[in-house]
């Protein structure tokens, strides 16, 4: 058999559909040259293949920056070197080379976590080598000797187990069980949180340099230093085997440094789409392998790579001074990002995208979204509130197909299934252009290989991003004037139309680099050239005519306004502004649309009046546009557009709604779409798919949407990828708003090879209560619901279930500053944040999640520019982080103290200043959802009755009351939370299919529990007595808190004679002898002298000689107590025991600590006997391993080196409330066992989970 070995490798990277290769080989020299274009997007490697220079040898990659501020790190820490060392903030003493140049000495010192640098799946790849490599080799090992030593002591009591078993044998047992309890509790917990380095960042006399210790011994002269990117293009991996490489930026005079890595492979895949040159292989070549590139990562990696407002205004920032602070101009932005807004009418960062191509020239392209086939699904950008920014739809080749996709034959090209079609919700065109949307070219080192197949919008935006410098390229050389407005409008009527692709996902067709060139050389000098005209239609401003909102029988007229703007508007000279005048010719396509012939426009808004006529419009969408001609140039194509689309619904008017489809023939991207106008009294639909071939199945995409005002098109949406066979029927059932007109789309996958025939139906089911949302107050008793009737009869059966507690958190502190230099928008509008504090406590484990409700949805579409939010446990570790879209961050917490900082962003202070006491909601998820009973009368409701299990709904206008009862105290306290509201979810039907699927938001207002009155004693106390008891009370508060010893010794003596009964006295001085967070574990660097743990063992002998303890017992042994003042006397007692459990505790450990120390000849050292003692009397009275009697438990173990008895107290202690101190004793204890691995793990880790402080914004 003959090989052919022609292997298609120019189709790996696609350029010949859009004509951008003959291009180049047409014109050599304008293969991008002389342009530069800004990559906003998760960061670029430039270590990957193809981006290290350009076609004409100049650096490829001339700019890197992490704009979301992910990298940042505090370096405002200045040191001199001591002896050659510095103190680096993770406790490492870093040895300065002496080949360093710092004319100052200073060195401004920081610390990251090469963890929060990573991506997520590199993350996950290290972890899992860490593991295999420095941790299951020994813990497997120590789990091994510990298990076989238990056996054996086992063994050895077995075979004595008729004798008693001493003390000293039990306490050997219960070391062995310790020991393989704990190593089973490490390797079950067992969390890496990764390697911290110190980051040292000093001036050499001629630039800012940055060292990361990546050796995390200090030794400075092994690691990489290295200058900011943009001067030496710099850049390095954090290590061998992650193969992440990053670079650096330094700001604000040495305080702060940007380490700038790659939150995904994404930017960089998209990078070499656009300009990768391999001068050894340029069949391998991007589309304009001759320009440059700036990387402007804009995916924040605390968010999982989801863009964020700061990121994008500090990028927008960087290209509106780039051209002065870097000495070139970027000419075109690529952004392969997006998200669904909710309306694109107004919005910050529109706003200063609008700004950017208005006032900065630059062209402006962005992916349309991944988010079809349905219409109306393209992503922000491009839709934002104008016009300028060229919207890119994936389009996919017979080429690509055979040599990407390996596919058995060749299809004709096609928009691919899943890229978004318009128009935008307020009748924009949406998708400008369509180009190659796929692509096997570099990514990123860490991904440890050369190119990957990667397809999208976010691959065809690029592509169109290298087209469009190819044309500026040849514009620059020829010194041809042109502006972002006269691009997008040559690549408009230049692009190939293609009847068989969807009008909607295609634009104006595919992107033609030849024929844009030309229209861009051949009018290059037209009047309208740096002009984009603006069209504003109706009463809602909208950028086009789009009429969805029923059945269409009456004609509409709409008032449209064109209003020119100019490019730069207020460096435009007068001149130029008053001589603008163009006479345009109007004309449209379709007979139903009616409007004016000529337009006479000048610098000034013109109305015109566009009637739409849709009566007689089959049922289906129908789309055209009002096209404007230059009179003296009109082969150029039109100046602007007006866009018209109009949906004719089916009505489904029968008493069984449903729309049936038999014998649809699909071949490979085959899409059927069926308008229906929802009737009112349905809520939920049900789409049946069934294969007619026995033979074939195929792969189908079912997309259904409805449109709200103001909404975005995932409000109301339903998405599946399914395969569909002739062996069963395909169900899928889904809610809808009565109403509305829904949109259904099948789709055939457009890589399912094949025909296929279909029968389809979509049927109608449901009934309406009479408010889609309830809430219900608790102290409203009785809340009652109405369901009124469907199209069908309908049986009800009400489940309401609360899955979550809401609690309503206060910032405790709130500060609005001036951001740095990076957040000036130019020419000097300072840009501010308010940062909001929010504190709060969980009493047991959680899932919850913090919502900004206020800001909440809100990104493109937001007023505020950004927000950003990030959780702290007790020990400033971040934990998790979140923004706009809430429900995204859920995190699993445990048991104890968090901080939540939140950071909001504006140039206008007052506006912050507003939101000073903004609440956030804290969602905590239930462990059980809670059912809400549901009656079918107020009666039953009343006492508990007979609940609603089932009830018939007829047609017709039936209403079916449903009443809701209060939740009982049980249930109530089974939640167990302080929340300030429940919230869960209401389902009516009981069809199995529609529950799943109808189901309606139910929230529960609590109200604020009771305080109970404290009851009084018959003999009440005089006014006199209270002032002194809570005088004493005062003092004695304040004895545990003084600062100086003398004052307390002072304060101590006066209250013991004064009231020298009263233990709390004694019990204030312990704590401030030895306070709770400075407590004295095995281990510390800084133990107490002898003379204060004999101040403490007196003070806690003074307590337990007061106590008596037989009395304490009798009383805690008595089943009943039936006197008068039993609970008088129970309060005595419960505090003696607190006292005396406290005591003794601190009594034992100081016991400890003189026995482990070297003492002078006149202190007396105890005995193991004596402490054990002391640890038997403890026991008599609490068992319990906390922060009260843990600390000596811990010494106790340590003294008797069971140090498996003393981890798994300090394991329960941390879990309680992790701290430093708690650590360095486990790592201490790890190391008396030999158990390295663990204690380096603990040591190598401790940075990143106690932080010197807050990680920054």
């Amino acid at each position: 058999m003959d090989v052919v070995m022609d292997y298609p490798t120019s189709s790996l990277l696609p350029k010949k559909e859009t004509g951008a290769a003959t291009f180049v080989n047409r014109y050599p020299e304008y293969d991008g040259r002389g342009t530069v274009i800004a990559i906003f997007d998760s960061g670029v490697d430039p270590g990957a293949g193809g981006l290290q220079v350009t076609s004409d040898g100049k650096p490829k990659l001339i700019g890197r920056y992490d704009c979301s501020g992910a990298g940042d790190v505090d370096t405002s820490a200045v040191q001199q070197s001591v002896d050659g060392e510095l103190q680096g903030l993770t406790g490492r003493k870093l040895k300065v080379p002496p080949t360093w140049k710092n004319p100052t000495g200073n060195y401004y010192l920081g610390m990251k976590s090469a963890f929060e640098l990573y991506p997520k799946k590199v993350q996950e790849r290290l972890i899992k080598e860490r593991k295999e490599k420095l941790w299951d080799p020994e813990h497997k090992t120590a789990l091994a000797n510990a298990t076989r030593n238990l056996n054996a002591i086992n063994k050895e009591q077995e075979a004595n187990k008729s004798s008693t078993i001493s003390r000293e044998e039990k306490l050997k047992k219960d070391e062995a069980e310790a020991q393989v309890e704990v190593l089973n509790s490490f390797e079950k917990k067992y969390n890496d949180v990764g390697p911290v380095h110190d980051c040292v960042v000093f001036h050499d006399g001629e630039m800012w340099r940055a060292c990361l210790d990546t050796s995390e011994k200090g030794d400075l002269a092994s690691c990489q230093v290295l200058g900011e990117y943009s001067k030496t293009r710099d850049f390095v991996s954090l290590s061998a085997s992650d193969q992440v490489n990053y670079s650096i930026n330094v700001h604000d005079e040495g305080k702060l440094l940007e380490i700038v890595s790659l939150c995904s492979t994404h930017g960089t895949h998209v990078a070499s789409i656009a300009a990768a040159n391999f001068p050894d292989a340029p069949e391998k070549n991007g589309v304009a392998p001759g320009a440059q590139l700036v990387s402007l990562c804009i995916g924040d990696i605390r968010l999982d790579t989801m863009e964020t407002g700061t990121a994008m205004v500090r990028s927008m920032i960087h290209v509106m001074n780039s051209a002065i602070e870097n000495g070139y101009k970027i000419d075109i932005i690529n952004m392969s990002y997006g998200e669904q807004s909710h309306f694109s009418g107004s919005g910050r960062c529109g706003e200063l995208m609008s700004e950017v191509v208005d006032k900065y020239g630059v062209v402006w392209i962005t992916a349309a979204g991944n988010n079809g086939p349905a219409l109306c699904t393209v992503s922000t950008p491009p839709d934002i509130s104008v016009s300028s920014i060229i919207g890119v739809g994936a389009y996919v080749s017979p080429d690509m197909m055979e040599a990407e996709y390996s596919l058995r034959k060749k299809q004709p090209g096609m928009p691919f299934t899943w890229s978004s079609r318009g128009p935008t919700k307020d009748g924009d065109k949406g998708v400008t252009i369509c180009a190659p949307g796929a692509a096997i070219t570099s990514v990123s080192c860490f991904t440890l290989r050369g190119s990957q197949l990667l397809n999208g919008t976010s691959m065809a935006s690029p592509h169109a991003a290298g087209c469009v410098a190819l044309l500026l390229s040849g514009m620059k050389a020829q010194g041809l004037p042109y502006s972002p407005f006269s691009v997008k409008r040559a690549l408009e009527n230049t692009a190939l139309f293609v009847d068989s692709m969807d009008v909607f996902a295609q634009g104006y067709g595919l992107l033609q680099v030849e024929k844009a060139f030309e229209n861009l050389v051949h009018y290059h000098n037209t009047p309208d050239r740096d002009v984009r005209f603006h069209i504003s239609c109706g009463p809602g401003n909208h950028k086009g005519i789009h009429i969805r909102n029923g059945v269409q029988d009456v004609p509409k007229e709409y008032t449209v306004t064109v209003e020119p703007f100019f490019a730069d508007a207020d460096n435009v000279e007068p001149e130029k502004k008053i001589e603008f005048q163009m006479s345009l010719v109007l004309m449209c396509s379709a007979s139903w649309v009616e409007h004016p012939s000529n337009l006479e426009i000048m610098n000034i808004a013109r109305v015109i009046s566009i009637r739409v006529d849709p009566r007689g419009l089959t049922p289906g969408v129908h789309n055209t546009c009002v096209r404007a001609y230059d009179v003296n140039k009109p082969e150029r194509g039109p100046v602007f557009r007006v866009e018209v689309t109009v949906v004719q619904p089916h009505v489904l008017d029968s008493p069984q709604p449903e729309l049936v489809c038999n014998g649809v023939h699909f071949d490979p991207n085959t899409i059927q779409r069926h308008f229906i106008l929802v009737p009112d009294r349905v809520s939920w639909a049900v789409i049946n798919l069934r294969g007619l071939e026995r033979e074939n199945f195929g792969r189908f995409v079912i997309h259904c949407v409805q449109l709200r005002p103001k909404r975005s098109c995932k409000t109301i949406e339903f998405h599946k990828m399914v395969n569909v066979s002739a062996q069963s029927n395909t169900v899928f059932s889904f809610q809808v708003k009565g109403g509305v007109v829904l949109e259904v789309v099948i789709a055939k996958y457009w890589a399912n090879l094949g025909r296929i025939s279909l029968n389809y139906s979509v049927e109608l089911h449901g009934c309406r209560p009479d408010s889609p949302a309830v809430t219900m107050l608790h102290a409203d008793g009785i809340h009652e619901i109405e369901l009124h009737s469907g199209l069908q009869s309908e049986e009800v059966s009400p489940i309401i279930q609360i899955k979550s507690s809401v609690s309503v958190l206060r910032p405790t502190e709130a500060k609005v500053l001036a951001l740095d230099k990076r957040d000036v928008i130019p020419p000097g509008r300072q840009i501010y944040q308010l940062l909001l504090t929010y504190t709060f406590h969980l009493s047991k484990s959680f899932d919850v999640t913090p919502n900004s409700s206020l800001l909440s949805h809100l990104l493109y579409e937001s007023e505020f520019e950004s927000q950003l939010w990030m959780l702290f446990d007790c020990n400033k570790q971040l934990l998790a982080s979140g923004d706009a879209y809430h429900h995204k961050y859920n995190v699993k917490l445990e048991k104890g103290d968090y901080t939540i900082r939140h950071q909001i962003r504006h140039e206008k202070k007052d506006l912050l200043e507003k939101l000073t006491d903004l609440p956030i909601l804290l969602s905590h998820k239930l462990a059980t959802p809670i059912t809400v009973d549901a009656y079918g009368s107020q009666s039953q409701a009343l006492i508990g009755g007979k609940k609603l299990t089932s009830a018939i709904l007829p047609t017709g206008k039936h209403t079916l009351p449903i009443y809701i009862a209060p939740l009982p105290s049980d249930k109530l306290q089974k939640i167990g939370t302080t929340g300030h509201y429940l919230q869960g979810t209401i389902v009516y039907s009981k069809d199995d299919i529609g529950k799943k699927v109808d189901s309606y938001p139910f929230k529960y207002i609590l109200v604020e529990p009771g305080k109970k009155s404290s009851s009084k004693n018959n003999n009440e106390k005089t006014k006199q007595e209270e002032y002194e008891e809570a005088l004493r009370d005062l003092q004695v508060s304040w004895l545990s808190k003084l600062d100086n010893s003398e004052a307390a010794e002072q304060l101590y003596k006066e209250l013991c004679t004064q009231y020298p009964d009263h233990l709390a006295v004694h019990t204030a001085m312990l704590a401030h002898l030895e306070p709770d967070t400075g407590r004295e574990w095995p281990g510390s660097a800084k133990p107490l002298n002898p003379t204060q743990l004999t101040r403490l063992q007196t003070v806690a002998q003074a307590v337990i000689s007061s106590v008596d303890t037989v009395e304490l017992l009798v009383h805690f042994g008595t089943k009943s107590d039936q006197r008068p003042d039993a609970s008088k006397i129970k309060q005595t007692m419960d505090r003696q025991k607190t006292a005396l459990i406290d005591a003794l505790a601190r009594y034992g450990s100081v016991q400890c600590r003189l026995f482990k120390s070297t003492l002078e000849s006149d202190v007396s050292k105890p005995t193991l006997e004596d402490i054990d003692k002391t640890y038997l009397e403890l026991m008599r009275f609490s068992d319990n391993n906390d922060k009260v009697t843990g600390q000596f438990v811990v010494w106790h173990a340590c003294v008797h080196q069971h140090y498996g008895r003393m981890l798994k107290v300090l394991t329960k202690l941390a879990e309680e409330k992790p701290s430093k101190d708690l650590e360095e004793a486990t790592v201490w204890a790890m190391k008396q066992l030999g158990w390295q691995h663990s204690a380096d793990l603990l040591s190598s880790t401790a940075p990143a989970r106690y932080p010197p402080a807050y990680r920054p914004f």
